[in-house]
This record gives structure tokens, C-alpha cells and sequence, in this order.
């Protein structure tokens, strides 16, 4: 059988967990040689948690009837045995689903009651509430009864309309949206608002989380659905019937939506076995959905290729039977192999490159460390062999000179001190202008104009205008590091000129790049500014959403700058705080081999002996090191489904001796690598 989009998943999964264990034995090393200092620390905590922890969300959009639960079990479920995502005639899911694992939180389904929605908390800080949620257990030992308890999530309630007009299902003003009303003047509404299923399945284990939403009624009405989770899904993936085509809700799901960038957008065309004909020959059949996709294509605006015939049913049934022929016949295969191939290699080369320039980062400044530890020692047993054959009073004005050393370098602390001083005012006006304060106070100038009128249509301008702000921001932040950065390569040439320091400082840590954060924001959030979301806009509860969901989106990449910024200065203040005590140690260590010398003649030739055994363990700590760093390159370069390494890092892995930073920038250029521009949120 061919690989699946599952079996590729769980060999990324493996690779993680391969590559995790060289990380932690780069980590144990480091540690316990005490050569870990506040910024590699964390490095290797924000790089380990990506490799462990990070979620990978694929979203599935449909209007209902479109088979896209049936897809989900197709894809993920189909080695349980039977269908485990409800899947039936008419409307199924009625709540977004997410399915995905947390060994923290107990396996079973927690539900988030429909109410909610009238409160002002968000669906983040709701999270963080469990009592605000209903849990139910599920038995993993009975997919039947584990189906029944899913079948929670079709569940509805009927209301007034003025009550389904409070809860976001009703607009005056939008009628064709509106649901039906029933013989009583009551309105169906989801008993639910959100759901959320914690399966130890081993795609889920592995990171992946299932977003599996409701039509088109319920998307539109949850913010947080459309300005949060949809457009932080790593892939998307919209069905379509193949028996009819782009229907006109199907078409403003994705205008209003999916129209937006992503990471990986896909179209599948779903229950083609709807349009085999007993009177038409394959060929006509199969002429008849080519002309189908080329039509969804058209109307959608992409490209032909992003549009893929599928029956999901058809491969459900097949894989369950173990139907080779049905399961081609389907047309799952293709699909699924060009999700794997647009999405895993992607955020597998993305970890890499974390891993691996932080691990060269990391190589080289322990490198430099190594060697002016090496040659503090080859000046001491040069001291030490020049008083072969000495006298007493030798090696007494040599303690005396030892010693004034050590008093006319304990002079550089005043420098240091002054130092520290401006390094760190600098450092704190430029984390002034990213703080969560200014992003509030700029957020605010925005609400200000959605709450001045009953009818914002200034929003949109407005937004365009905030965003140009932040982006300045970002360059003002960008401007104060150089200027940093510009300090201490000044201040470090006159410590090492004056004091004999190796100080180097590395160039200052590119955050423009976080404008393009920005622009995907911009782009994602101003098509709900309109004048076709004027009335919705106009809203208390919509308006209230739109700014938490916002600032939650911005806080993220302005926390990210800060991160980066902070942690290129902190990297900074350990390499003076290294050599300091290096140095410091090495006077210690000179005084007491020259007492100890003056004591006894023997002393001598012992201290020789240790000193240099001191520097063959730096160098074989040095070497140790190449071989970890070399055998974590390795891993992170291989490729778990083709074999060998990925094409843009084989140079990496070939060129082990190469100082990334060198190349890349500071060692905590690589961090932000680690940390990406868009931290993952816990599932």
C-alpha cells in the first residue's frame, strides 16, 4: 500500500522524536560541563518544545452535506474500524470540532455550552475555564460507544428568534443567511458553540489537530473562527460536491473566508462516485469530472491543480475492506500525497533550520569560548616553564605581578558597570514601543472609530492605518538594536584593547522580518472591515470579539520581537559574563600555582601536568561537542520518507565545521528560527 498522508505524518513524528533526542543529548552535554549559559538555555527550550510540542492544524470548511466528515475519517480515523466522526444524510457537525491530544487533560469530549456567546470572555480565555465546559467521557476500547458520545456535537436547540438574533444566528439585515423558521416562530441553533475531543490517537499524539467546522450560518457568526483558527491553520481544506458543482453559499464561504493566504489551500471535490452513470462509458465519467474541476477552478480563481476529485466515501469503505482497486478508484491517494508533500516537507525543513543553524550558533560561540580558554592556558604554562631553575624571589615577584594583574583588571568593573548602564536603557526603550500597553493604546485608536458610529465604514481605513503604525513600530524597534548592537561592538573593542577581553558581538537580530506577520494580519482581518460586514461590524458583541481576537493575533508577534530582541542582548551579557569569570578563575588559579610553587620546588612539574591535562579536556570537550552538533545536523537534515537529506539542508550536514553564525547572524538570530514568527498555541 502507498503512503498516506497518516503514515507521513507519523514518519515527521518520528523524525521529531529522532531529532529530540540529539537536541537533549547536545543539551546534557552543555549542562553538565557548565557551558550553558541564559540565552543557549533558551534556545533549547523553545527548540525542544517545537520538535515536542508544536500542533500541526489542518482545517476542513465545508456547507453541510458536502461529506467532509466522511473525508476526516477517510484520512485519520479509518484505522479504528468504523466511522468515527459523525458522518450521515443532511447537516452533522453544527459546532467547530477540534480533535487533537493533550496528555495533560483527561481523554474525552468537552463541550462549550451555546450561551457563551452572550458573555464577553473569548473562546481563548474560555479555554482556561474548564468549568465553563461540559466533559464527557470516552471509552477507547468501544468505537461504537466512542461514535454515539461524538454524535454530541449534531445536537440542537430550538429559540425565539430575538433569542437566536442575541446568539449571532439571526440578521435583519442579512435575511438570505437566516435559518428557517419553523411552524412556532422558532429557530434550530447548535446546542454547542465549540467542541473539543482529546483522543490518544497517534496522529493526534504526533501534533496534528483536526479543525472541523460547521456551514456557512455558524462560521459567519463566530468571530473567533474566522479571524482566529482559520487563519492559523498550517492547511485548509475546502470540499465541494461534485453533483453541485460551487453553489452560491459554497462561493461566499470562500470569499469572505478562504479567499485569504495561507500556508496550503486545497479544494477536494467530493462524492464524484455521485456521478457515475450507467449509461456513459468510464471515459465519458471521467471526462465529466475533469470538466467539473475545471469549472469549480474557474469560479474559485486557482489554479486547476489545486482542485481534487475525490470520493471520500468510496475510500472510507475501501480502507476498512482493505480494497486496493476501490481505494484507487476514490482518488484519496492523489489528494493525500499532495497534502503531505505541500505541508510536512515544508514544516519539517522549518524545524530543521531551527535545529540546525541554532546548533552551529552554538557550536561557534563555545568554539570561542574553548579558545580563549586555551590560550589563558598556554600563557600559564608558559608562565610556569619560564620559572624552571628559578629562585624563591623569583617566583615571589612573580605572585606580586600575578597579583597586580588581577588588581589592574578587577578596574574593568567600572567600565562594565557604565556599560551595563546604557545597554540597559537602551534595551529598555526599545521594548517600550512593543509592549502590550502601546499595542492596546494603538488598538484602541481603532475601536474608537468601530464604537463612533452605528455604521463603521471607516473601519476599514482606519485598520490599513493601524497596521502602517505597527509596522513602523517594528522599524523603530529594528533601528534601536542596530544602535545597540553599534555600543557594543565600540565598548567591546576597548574592553578587549584595555583589558584583554576576546569580546566579538554578532550583528543585531533582523525583526523586519515580522512585517510580513503584520501583512498577513492586514490581509486576513481587513476583509471583515467592508462595507458588505458594515451591519455585522456595527455589532457590540462582533466588535468586542474583533478586538480581543486582534490584539491576541498581535501580542503574538510583538511578544516574538521583544523575545528575540531580549534574548540577542541577554547572549550578549553572558559572553561578558563568561569571560569574566573565566579570567577571574585563571588569576585565582595562576596566584595558587605560584604559592604552591613557592612552597615546594616539586610543585612545579605537578602544576605543569595539570594545567595541561585542564587544556586537553577543553580540547576534547571541543571535539565531543562536533560530534553531538554533527549527529544532530544529520538527523534534522534527514528525510524519514525518501531517505538521505532534504535538499535545503544537505549544504548544512556537508559542512559540519562551518560556524553558522558566521553565516546566518547571532546565535539568537537562530532562536527566533526556533521560536518562528507565529509561536504555536496550545491545543
Amino acid at each position: 500500500m502507498k503512503p498516506t498522508f497518516a503514515t507521513h505524518l507519523d514518519a515527521l513524528g518520528q523524525w521529531r522524536l529522532a531529532t529530540d533526542a540529539k537536541l537533549a543529548a547536545l543539551a546534557r552535554f552543555v549542562r553538565e560541563h557548565d557551558l550553558l549559559d541564559d540565552g543557549m538555555s533558551e534556545w533549547f527550550e523553545a527548540m525542544r518544545f517545537r520538535l515536542s510540542g508544536e500542533k500541526l492544524m489542518v482545517a476542513f470548511v465545508a456547507e453541510f452535506s458536502r461529506g467532509k466528515s466522511e473525508l476526516i475519517n477517510a484520512i485519520f480515523f479509518s484505522d479504528k474500524g468504523r466511522r468515527m466522526m459523525p458522518a450521515s444524510a443532511g447537516r452533522t457537525t453544527m459546532c467547530p470540532v477540534e480533535l487533537g491530544y493533550d496528555a495533560e487533560d483527561p481523554v474525552g469530549l468537552s463541550l462549550l455550552p451555546i450561551e457563551t456567546r452572550l458573555e464577553a470572555m473569548s473562546l481563548v480565555e474560555f479555554r482556561r475555564t474548564p468549568s465553563a465546559w461540559t466533559h464527557m467521557a470516552l471509552d477507547l476500547n468501544n468505537p461504537e460507544g466512542m461514535a454515539q458520545a461524538l454524535g454530541e456535537v449534531m445536537r440542537t436547540r430550538l429559540v425565539t428568534r430575538d433569542e437566536a438574533m442575541a446568539l449571532g444566528f439571526w440578521d435583519d439585515e442579512r435575511p438570505d443567511d437566516n435559518p428557517p423558521i419553523n411552524a412556532e416562530g422558532q429557530v434550530e441553533v447548535p446546542l454547542w458553540r465549540h467542541a473539543r475531543i482529546n483522543l490518544p490517537h497517534p496522529l493526534l499524539k504526533r501534533g496534528l489537530v483536526v479543525l472541523d467546522t460547521p456551514g456557512l450560518n455558524a462560521i459567519g457568526t463566530e468571530p473567533e473562527l474566522t479571524l482566529g483558527l482559520l487563519p492559523q491553520a498550517h492547511a485548509t481544506v475546502f470540499i465541494l460536491g461534485a453533483d453541485t458543482g460551487v453553489t452560491r453559499s459554497d462561493l461566499s464561504i470562500w470569499r469572505d473566508h478562504l479567499s485569504g493566504p495561507a500556508l496550503a489551500r486545497y479544494v477536494a471535490l467530493n462524492k464524484i462516485d455521485a456521478l457515475a452513470d450507467p449509461l456513459s462509458t468510464p471515459e465519458q465519467v471521467s471526462q465529466t469530472i475533469s470538466r467539473q474541476c475545471e469549472s469549480v477552478a474557474q469560479t474559485l480563481e486557482i489554479p486547476g491543480s489545486h482542485v481534487f476529485p475525490i470520493s471520500a466515501r468510496q475510500a472510507l469503505a475501501a480502507r476498512l475492506n482493505g480494497d486496493e482497486a476501490g481505494l484507487a478508484t476514490s482518488r484519496l491517494p492523489a489528494f493525500e500525497q499532495a497534502l503531505s508533500e505541500g505541508l510536512l516537507p515544508r514544516r519539517r525543513e522549518m524545524l530543521a533550520a531551527g535545529a540546525v543553524e541554532g546548533a552551529r550558533a552554538l557550536q561557534h560561540q563555545l568554539t570561542r569560548r574553548f579558545g580563549e580558554m586555551r590560550r589563558l592556558h598556554a600563557e600559564q604554562m608558559l608562565e610556569l616553564r619560564s620559572l624552571r631553575g628559578k629562585s624563591g624571589g623569583k617566583v615571589q615577584l612573580m605572585l606580586q605581578r600575578v597579583q597586580g594583574e588581577a588588581n589592574e583588571f578587577e578596574q574593568c568593573t567600572a567600565r562594565l558597570s557604565a556599560m551595563r548602564s546604557v545597554h540597559a536603557r537602551m534595551l529598555k526603550e526599545a521594548l517600550k514601543d512593543l509592549s502590550s500597553d502601546k499595542l492596546r493604546q494603538e488598538v484602541d485608536v481603532l475601536q474608537q472609530v468601530l464604537g463612533g458610529s452605528w455604521l463603521p465604514l471607516g473601519a476599514k481605513r482606519a485598520f490599513i492605518e493601524l497596521c502602517g503604525r505597527l509596522r513602523d513600530l517594528v522599524d523603530l524597534a529594528q533601528g534601536r538594536s542596530d544602535e545597540m548592537q553599534a555600543m557594543l561592538v565600540a565598548s567591546f573593542a576597548k574592553l578587549n584593547a584595555e583589558f584583554g577581553f576576546s569580546l566579538a558581538v554578532e550583528r543585531a537580530v533582523d525583526v523586519r522580518k515580522y512585517r510580513d506577520d503584520l501583512d498577513l494580519i492586514e490581509r486576513n482581518y481587513v476583509q471583515y472591515l467592508g462595507l458588505g460586514q458594515a451591519f455585522r461590524l456595527a455589532q457590540p458583541g462582533f466588535q468586542e470579539q474583533f478586538r480581543r481576537m486582534l490584539i491576541s493575533r498581535l501580542r503574538v508577534v510583538f511578544e516574538t520581537i521583544s523575545n528575540d530582541i531580549e534574548l540577542w542582548n541577554k547572549t550578549a551579557s553572558a559572553q561578558v559574563d563568561g569571560q569574566l569569570r573565566e579570567r577571574r578563575r585563571n588569576f585565582k588559579r595562576r596566584y595558587e600555582s605560584l604559592d604552591r610553587i613557592q612552597s615546594a620546588a616539586s610543585e612545579l612539574d605537578t602544576r605543569l601536568q595539570e594545567v595541561q591535562a585542564h587544556d586537553e579536556r577543553v580540547l576534547q570537550l571541543q571535539t565531543r561537542l562536533g560530534v553531538l552538533v554533527d549527529e544532530l545536523v544529520a538527523e534534522a537534515s534527514s528525510d524519514p520518507i525518501h531517505g538521505g537529506q532534504t535538499p535545503v539542508l544537505a549544504r548544512a550536514a556537508e559542512e559540519p565545521r562551518q560556524p553558522a553564525l558566521e553565516n546566518t547572524g547571532a546565535f539568537e538570530a537562530a532562536v527566533s528560527v526556533a521560536f518562528g514568527s507565529n509561536p504555536p498555541s496550545r491545543y
